[in-house]
């Protein structure tokens, strides 16, 4: 256990930070498969900005790799182009 006030204010910003990562991630991967179970073009095209931009802001804030964030935007990308 903490014997410091330092260490028990680290465990009181670590957990603070943990819970507002997860609800950050989850809130994004909710979004990516609403769009990515969507089957109208219109709907599709109207959220994919909102989405892209979820997926970065989770990627910048490192989260995920900027890589998979890439991956999953073109992944996004092409559905919402299938659905034309």
């Amino acid at each position: 256990m903490a014997n410091n006030p330092g260490a028990k204010k680290r465990i009181r910003k670590s957990n603070k930070r943990r819970l507002e990562n997860r609800y950050y991630a989850k809130t994004m991967r909710n979004a990516v498969r609403k769009l990515h179970a969507s089957d109208s073009s219109s709907e599709a095209e109207e959220m994919l900005p909102k989405v892209v931009s979820m997926v970065d802001r989770v990627a910048k804030r490192g989260q995920i790799h900027a890589n998979k964030a890439s991956h999953i935007k073109s992944k996004l990308a092409k559905k919402v182009a299938s659905l034309k």
